[in-house]
């Protein structure tokens, strides 16, 4: 659940989603701080320009009736004169109306060295204001302009322009705000559109990997999706091809092997016949030992045509349990007693665990697992039967070399031998294999492993009801 839900939030739509609705808001961003830096260097300019004409035009109209140099009455009814007025200076005399001394030094400086209008933008009590101040010239007989001495400074509110300038940035942020939920919503459509021919192809290579061979998809278009469409409907029809020769021939061979072993059956048994009247004759010398040989080896072929053919009934699924309640213990100590093992290995068998099994199935489990601890480990060779729920356990242990960790991988595949040298065996080369199917049928498992302080482990593990359903 975790995994899915991690899975989806790392999917390409969550990606694009995230990606689109970045740049939306990066641009978003972008654009309403450089419409904000530009319409407030607009707003503000205009207000300046607007601030220093006025100023300007009422000075020069008032001019002409002021007397030079001023005296502190003249200064006095400039200021009151001229809208927005903050003082007005002439040396050392300064207008008493207005606000002559809240003027910033620096734009007075300003003002006093030059022949040009100056201002300077201060924030008073948290409000934006407009400090402009302006030389009043004169004229001299040359026609010449140049500063009078006269100084006139004045004070504007600049709360309307700041409060435009708010207003279009509040618009900026209310576009972006619609602006963005479009923008990914386009990207979620293009998305779904992107990605649904993605999602066909994930779930016919689901199928085609589950088996169905015989899946394709539609190609519509010529674009790059089409394309990989097509390369995967090539590539399907190709392995369904592939795959029909292989099965094909899988089933030749294993029918092969079946016929072989079936017709190698009639002249096994009339060789077995006579080998065992050549035992029972108990020859003397050269013939007596080639006779003991040929024994030995028939014996070993039957003992390899009975595995084919049990193997290849597992292959066909032909294989069948008879399954009948059954004391475990009894069970492997008939199999042991049997095979002459008796003598040879240590049990520990509690009496009492019961299991609906195949008899005869299990004595072969038990027989190869307790033989080939037998021919490969060394002594003793335990044998334990416990239970655990509703499974039986039945564990060998042998004192040998153990399992080589290479080996572990390939210990149940057919005709696997560990060493390469070793081309001659007693078995048959498909014990392990066939017991493995055993207990598979009877939908219980074998683990192979290595014993701590021992040889090597086989456990087998087996329910002890049989599966209402799905059993053969």
């Amino acid at each position: 659940m975790i995994r899915r839900l991690l899975a989806r939030l790392l999917g390409v739509r969550v990606r694009l989603l995230l990606i689109v609705t970045f740049v939306a808001l990066l641009a978003t961003i972008g654009a309403t701080g450089a419409n904000y830096v530009d319409a407030r260097r607009t707003v503000l300019a205009a207000a300046q320009d607007q601030a220093m004409r006025k100023l300007r035009d009422d000075v020069d109209a008032l001019a002409p009736a002021i007397p030079m140099p001023p005296d502190q009455a003249a200064l006095d009814e400039l200021v009151r004169s001229v809208s927005g007025a903050a003082g007005a200076f002439y040396g050392n005399v300064v207008s008493r109306y207005g606000r002559p001394g809240s003027i910033p030094a620096e734009l007075r400086a300003a003002v006093h060295a030059g022949s040009e209008m100056r201002f300077q933008r201060v924030v008073s009590n948290g409000w934006p204001a407009l400090w402009v101040g302006m030389p009043v010239l004169t004229v001299d007989a040359s026609f010449n302009r140049h500063p009078s001495g006269l100084e006139v400074y004045a004070w504007y509110d600049l709360n309307q322009p700041s409060a435009q300038i708010q207003a279009f940035t509040v618009n900026g942020w209310r576009t972006a705000a619609v602006a963005v939920p479009i923008a990914v919503l386009v990207a979620w459509l293009a998305a779904s559109a992107v990605l649904r021919p993605v999602r066909r192809l994930r779930d016919a290579a689901r199928r085609l990997a589950e088996g169905e061979l015989s899946v394709r998809l539609p190609a519509r278009g010529n674009d790059e999706l089409a394309e990989l469409v097509r390369t995967f409907n090539h590539a399907a029809a190709r392995l369904e091809v592939s795959v029909g020769e292989l099965r094909r021939m899988e089933a030749d061979a294993r029918r092969f092997v079946a016929d072989v072993s079936h017709e190698l059956r009639t002249p096994l048994a009339a060789m077995t016949a006579v080998n065992e009247v050549l035992d029972d004759a108990a020859l003397a010398g050269d013939t007596g030992t080639a006779a003991r040989l040929v024994s030995s080896e028939t014996r070993k072929l039957a003992r390899l045509v009975e595995d084919l053919i049990e193997i290849s009934r597992f292959d066909s699924g032909a294989a069948r349990l008879d399954r009948r309640p059954t004391d475990l213990a009894e069970l492997v100590s008939a199999s042991l007693r049997a095979r002459g093992f008796t003598g040879q290995v240590e049990t520990g068998l509690p009496a009492g665990i019961i299991a609906e099994v195949d008899p005869r199935r299990i004595d072969v489990v038990v027989a190869n697992l307790v033989g080939n601890a037998l021919r490969h480990g060394e002594p003793p060779v335990f044998v334990r039967l416990s239970e655990a729920g509703g499974l039986a356990v039945l564990t060998v242990v042998d004192h040998g070399p153990g399992l080589p960790e290479n080996v572990l991988p390939h210990v149940f595949s057919r005709f696997y031998k560990a060493d390469a040298a070793r081309t001659r065996s007693e078995g048959s080369g498909l014990g392990l294999s066939i017991a493995l199917k055993n207990a598979e049928l009877h939908g219980g498992r074998l683990d192979a492993g290595n014993e701590p302080g021992a040889g090597a482990r086989f456990v087998l593990t087996l329910p002890k009801t049989a599966a209402k359903t799905g059993e053969p």
